[in-house]
């Protein structure tokens, strides 16, 4: 099993863990807890490989993906009296979630042979589009249309991952410092209330 693997699982909870409690304050019953956060968690990465072609889908194929998304939104659910207290710890888990996802994305992308602007679209899709339809299906404004910084964080490593391999730095190393950059940009972010500019 390895790191990345590891990390994967880990983000997958957590992004299941953030759309169930999402779930939660808007007053969902347990079926739609479990619908927002299974959606939050392999929503980005369903909809890439349906793009790629790539099918059946990735947590179709391993479905440990799907097992560890409905454990983590039954958890929120069965604690959501005391949950909040665990909900900032939750946010640097879905950091790490979201840098390792985008680096996922990107090199799947690269893996089938997409170009510079599509394979960084993929790891960034792969990052957020879970947590779009999380929002859509909860009737709020996106995450990544608000001010925070967060799709940005996801592009930003694409970027970076793209052009180390066009560089020819070794892609397990490219890896780790286009996560790593993901998910320093949004503990940042997170913890000097950083935003982009508004309108």
């Amino acid at each position: 099993m390895s790191l990345l693997y590891i990390l994967d699982l880990i983000g997958t909870a957590a992004f299941a863990a953030s759309g169930a409690w999402l779930g939660v304050r808007r007053h969902m019953d347990l079926f739609g807890v479990l619908v927002l956060g299974l959606v939050t968690a392999v929503g980005g990465g369903t909809l890439r490989d349906l793009l790629l072609g790539d099918m059946p889908t990735f947590s179709l194929r391993d479905e440990t993906y799907l097992y560890v998304a409905t454990v983590a939104a039954l958890i929120v659910f069965i604690n959501r009296e005391r949950f909040a207290l665990v909900e900032k710890p939750l946010l640097y888990l879905d950091a790490v979630g979201l840098g390792t996802f985008v680096v996922i994305g990107t090199t799947k992308a690269l893996d089938f042979e997409l170009g510079f602007l599509g394979a960084v679209l993929m790891g960034v899709m792969t990052g957020t589009a879970g947590g779009v339809m999380r929002d859509v299906l909860a009737n709020q404004i996106p995450l990544i249309l608000r001010r925070e910084i967060y799709a940005s964080a996801c592009l930003a490593g694409g970027v970076l991952l793209v052009g180390l391999e066009y560089f020819g730095v070794a892609r397990p190393i490219a890896a780790l410092l286009a996560a790593a950059s993901v998910i320093v940009i949004r503990l940042l972010a997170i913890s000097y209330n950083w935003s982009l500019p508004k309108s």
